[in-house]
């Protein structure tokens, strides 16, 4: 059973031994044949065609032992079954980029003759990068012999013929289909060009008769317009001398209005430049109040830097302790351990030393026998020389234990000396980690007194915004009575009311008065108001509030800007018109934010 897994047409350079490189267009087929008699087993048949050229036929068959020399050879990381995907996978790769200039994946086939007559040939599949040309797969086809390339045409040829078939088949029902829809257009042709014929009749009548209409309509809308025209130009004329008159008489009145326009326009400029000048010295005393707020934050910042490098330090000495603390727990753990080693050593020392006892007890009873058998001690003086040996080999194992007990006593020694400084370095980190306790507490103090001192100097900045917005009320206060004193000067000055003074009688709502915080403070009227005489220059009275209202507390923010508009002067002062007094809220506000 064979199963067709890919046949696609893709761009391959050809390279021969003594001929130039040039691209083809190649057929490539993969299969995958599968045999059950008498061994199961898998092959995957690798197929080079050219379409133009029948004769140019290549194979490669690889069974799953062949390929395990493969994968040997070249180093592949994958199994047989997986092997033919990964291999379409590159083939479909290498289609992507071959329409490109400087294509990433090329197909290659290389021979070793001067032409692809009978000698195998090499399918490679490179890739190429900024350093080198990377080989992914190589694999070695070889040309079909008669026989193969009979067996080819013969499919090819078997397969053409059935492609012939069904393409007989085809046409045979599209000409059916065809003939079908003809014969149904043509009907439906001869129908609708019947149609068409009488709905040109149709419209030719009514084109006739519609014409006719026209032109009677025509004539009538003509004669419409022509009297319309008439009375319309009758009106026309009417209605211009009727505007002619209206705009000499508006002209008159508008050059009336822009002469007074320009009085006030000048009075307006004056007062314009006094709010100026208060404008001025309030924006300096807001800054300076600004700058200082600045300070203050910028302090509050650099006390929270030290602050957050504080708790940092303290960090890391924490943890410096909690590491000296299991450093010294490990230390505790190995000195117990040495004095049990120590222990252990004590007791073979004694067990050695009753040994050296007991072997001296035997040497003093052998010394006796050796004084009492010097006869016997010649005949045997092999033995004795023999013993002599035994008894310093003895001696010799009794010095070397000496020696490992004395050098286990310096090692003990030297740990106890490094217990001792360990213990030492814990108690000067304690000591440090207290002195950092002691100056983070000192520096959170410090903290919270300057946080203290910012908002004490938030407050100031906050009744100072209040002082600017009682007096721009007093400054609002003042324009109105300035100009209330203003109209019932004109008011005199034209004999229209009998009495100046009532005006400012009914218009005096506000008194101001200085509170002790130092602020000002706009209230409401007494219970019996007493009538405020118009100032001029003939009797030399002043304008405005009493002179009580601007004494001068110890406890209050003087007023720079305000009191030069608030002199008393013999002249009265040009007044502002109501818009001007309904701008200055929303312009100082803009000024004084909050």
């Amino acid at each position: 059973m064979t199963e067709l897994l890919f046949n696609k047409r893709l761009q391959v350079q050809v390279k021969n031994k003594d001929t130039d490189e040039r691209r083809s267009v190649i057929r490539i087929s993969i299969e995958l044949q599968s045999t059950s008699n008498p061994v199961h087993r898998k092959d995957l048949v690798v197929r080079l065609t050219d379409d133009t050229d029948l004769y140019f036929l290549y194979n490669l068959v690889i069974s799953e032992e062949d390929f395990q020399s493969l994968k040997v050879q070249q180093g592949l990381l994958i199994d047989f079954t997986s092997f033919p995907q990964k291999f379409i996978d590159l083939l479909e790769q290498c289609i992507s980029e071959q329409n490109k200039e400087s294509p990433r994946f090329l197909l290659q086939l290389t021979s070793a003759s001067s032409a692809f007559d009978h000698s195998p040939s090499n399918l490679n599949i490179v890739e190429t990068n900024a350093f080198k040309h990377l080989t992914h797969l190589s694999l070695k086809l070889l040309p079909g012999s008669d026989t193969d390339v009979k067996k080819y045409l013969a499919t090819r040829l078997s397969t053409v013929k059935e492609e012939k078939q069904q393409l007989e088949q085809k046409l045979r029902k599209t000409e059916e289909d065809l003939t079908r829809q003809l014969n149904y257009a043509q009907q439906t042709l001869s129908e609708k060009s019947r149609e068409l014929d009488k709905l040109r009749s149709e419209w030719t009548s009514q084109t006739t008769s519609l014409s006719s209409r026209h032109m009677q309509d025509l004539t009538a809308e003509r004669e419409q317009a022509l009297e319309t025209q008439a009375r319309l130009q009758q009106q026309n004329e009417q209605l211009r001398q009727e505007l002619e008159s209206a705009h000499n008489k508006s002209t008159q009145q508008f050059q009336s209005k822009v002469l007074e326009l320009e009085t006030t326009n000048r009075e307006l400029i004056d007062k314009k430049y006094k709010s100026d000048s208060t404008i001025r010295d309030l924006k300096a005393k807001l800054a300076s109040l600004e700058e200082e707020c600045q300070r203050s934050k910028q302090q509050v910042l650099s006390l929270r830097r030290e602050n957050s490098a504080l708790d940092t330090e303290c960090h890391e000495r924490e943890r410096l302790v909690n590491q000296l603390q299991t450093r010294v727990a490990v230390l505790e753990q190995e000195i117990k351990d040495k004095d049990q080693l120590v222990s252990r050593t004590k007791e073979v020392l004694e067990a050695t030393q009753q040994q050296k006892n007991s072997v001296e007890g035997n040497v003093e009873s052998k010394q006796l026998q050796i004084n009492k058998l010097e006869v016997t001690v010649k005949s045997l003086s092999e033995e004795l020389i023999k013993a002599n040996g035994i008894i310093k080999k003895l001696q010799g194992d009794l010095k070397a234990l000496v020696g490992k007990i004395k050098v286990k006593n310096t090692v003990t020694v030297s740990q106890e000396k490094v217990l001792q400084e360990t213990t030492e370095k814990l108690q000067r980190g304690q000591q440090e980690l207290q002195e950092t306790q002691q100056r983070l507490r000192q520096k959170e103090e410090e903290a919270t007194k300057l946080k203290e001192q910012l908002e004490a100097t938030v407050q100031k900045l906050d009744e100072s915004r209040e002082v600017l917005r009682t007096n721009e009320n007093v400054i609002t206060w003042l324009n109105k009575q300035l100009n209330e004193n203003q109209l019932s000067r004109k008011q005199e000055a034209l004999g229209m009311f009998e009495t100046p003074a009532a005006g400012l009688r009914t218009q005096s709502h506000n008194l101001v008065q200085f509170n002790p915080k130092s602020s000002i403070e706009v209230g409401s009227v007494c219970p019996n108001p007493q009538p405020t005489q118009p100032s001029n220059k003939e009797n030399g009275e002043s304008v405005g509030l009493d002179s009580k209202y601007f004494e001068r507390r110890d406890d209050s923010i003087p007023l720079r800007g305000l009191l030069p508009s608030m002199h008393l002067n013999r002249e009265v002062p040009k007044p502002l018109n109501t818009a001007g007094v309904k701008q200055t809220p929303s312009a100082t506000s803009a000024y004084f934010p909050g």
